[in-house]
């Protein structure tokens, strides 16, 4: 989108077209397209039948706000979860932060929640375009178009109560990428802005190699349902300083009371399988904090870094999902097809941790066919690799 585009449609213009283009039953049909452009330019129509589109699917990520914002896609893609933005906005409000600097705030998502909060909001951002839409969804804050580390010194100057706020752009024209010199800002700036005297956060993916991830800050590893969203880095509050420190976050319906377990734990034991097995929240996986996620219960891992605990009864934790273990074999296929075929089993899960083993191939080679349903969880053990057979605790 130019940004000759963007000022259009979030003008009277704009606002009219998308009016037109809301009342159509099925946006992305031909014959939407059609009406819209006779009554409008075919770039603005598009444009508002692409948002249509977008704000439907903002809705389900941000919430009901998400249906008033504007929207690229690769801004909705990379945009944070609403109860995550929310989260993170009450935090800095706690810290008794009054003021956000967003620098590269992209369509708005996490200086939106900090409006929402009551902060006063400076958002930057590089794309004229992306820009424009980003003044259109965050009313009453200065939004900027600049190079963040250019703007950064003068925005920052004397500034009290005031937090930075950074997601650096992991795109190229090859996708998503972790190598330093594809981050924007700077990862040298990022770390810059993490050592400096002023509270910071910034948003990582939760993919992010630890390596990267700079001493005395606080790391966050971030989880909404049951998905790991983002790696959170802190500097410059108190809950952040004094060091180096991991923790599993789970955000939930109200995000300014999060379930928060601190990591950073040494190697769990390893030993034989138990009549129980559970799955991890793979924020806890992150954070190192397993034993925690267990109130400290004893539990152990099948094998040396494959993040599965072992214990002889269920520990309740909303970290943790059970499984009995009902049955335990070799992991090889014609044992595997057998016992599928033994007990009817047309619906079969599979879970593999630690071995070179694609589920779906490996699904459809079994060739499950009947009423029944079964879940098989891969992994090595100390005896080998093993195929358990396994069904999930409820409650």
């Amino acid at each position: 989108m130019d940004p000759d585009l963007a000022r259009r449609l979030t003008s009277a213009e704009g606002a009219e077209a998308l009016d037109a283009a809301r009342a159509e039953t099925d946006p992305d049909s031909l014959g939407a397209a059609t009406r819209l452009r006779s009554r409008f330019d075919p770039d603005l129509a598009a444009a508002a039948l692409d948002q249509v589109s977008l704000r439907s699917r903002a809705v389900d990520k941000i919430g009901p706000a998400g249906a008033q914002m504007m929207w690229t896609r690769d801004g909705l893609e990379q945009a944070t979860r609403g109860p995550v933005s929310a989260w993170r906005a009450a935090r800095l409000r706690q810290a008794g932060i009054r003021r956000v600097v967003d620098l590269g705030c992209a369509c708005g998502a996490d200086s939106r929640a900090c409006l929402d909060a009551g902060l006063e909001v400076t958002a930057v951002e590089i794309d004229p375009a992306v820009a424009e839409l980003a003044r259109f969804n965050l009313p009453g804050a200065r939004v900027l178009c600049g190079d963040v580390e250019a703007l950064a010194d003068e925005l920052m100057a004397g500034a009290a109560a005031t937090a930075v706020m950074l997601d650096p752009a992991r795109r190229t024209g090859r996708g998503r990428s972790w190598r330093i010199e594809d981050i924007r800002p700077s990862w040298g700036f990022v770390r810059q802005m993490l050592a400096g005297p002023f509270t910071t956060v910034v948003k990582l993916g939760p993919g992010v190699p630890r390596e990267l991830l700079p001493e005395g800050v606080r790391v966050d590893w971030v989880g909404h349902r049951r998905d790991l969203v983002e790696a959170a880095l802190w500097s410059g509050t108190e809950s952040g300083s004094g060091g180096s420190r991991h923790s599993a976050v789970l955000v939930g319906e109200d995000p300014s009371a999060p379930l928060t377990l601190l990591g950073g734990e040494p190697a769990l034991s390893t030993g034989p399988v138990a009549d129980h097995l559970a799955e991890p929240h793979p924020a806890v996986i992150r954070a190192r904090a397993m034993r925690a996620a267990a109130s400290g219960a004893d539990v152990h891992l099948p094998a040396p870094g494959i993040a599965y605990l072992l214990a002889p009864e269920p520990v309740a934790s909303p970290w943790l999902t059970w499984f009995r273990i009902l049955a335990e074999m070799p992991l090889a296929e014609k044992v595997l097809r057998s016992w599928v075929r033994e007990h009817r089993v047309g619906t079969l899960e599979i879970k593999v941790r630690g071995l070179d083993v694609d589920p779906a191939a490996l699904r459809r080679r079994l060739r499950p066919r009947g009423p029944n349903r079964a879940t098989f969880i891969l992994m090595p053990t100390s005896e080998g690799a093993r195929a358990l057979v396994a069904r999930r605790v409820e409650g």
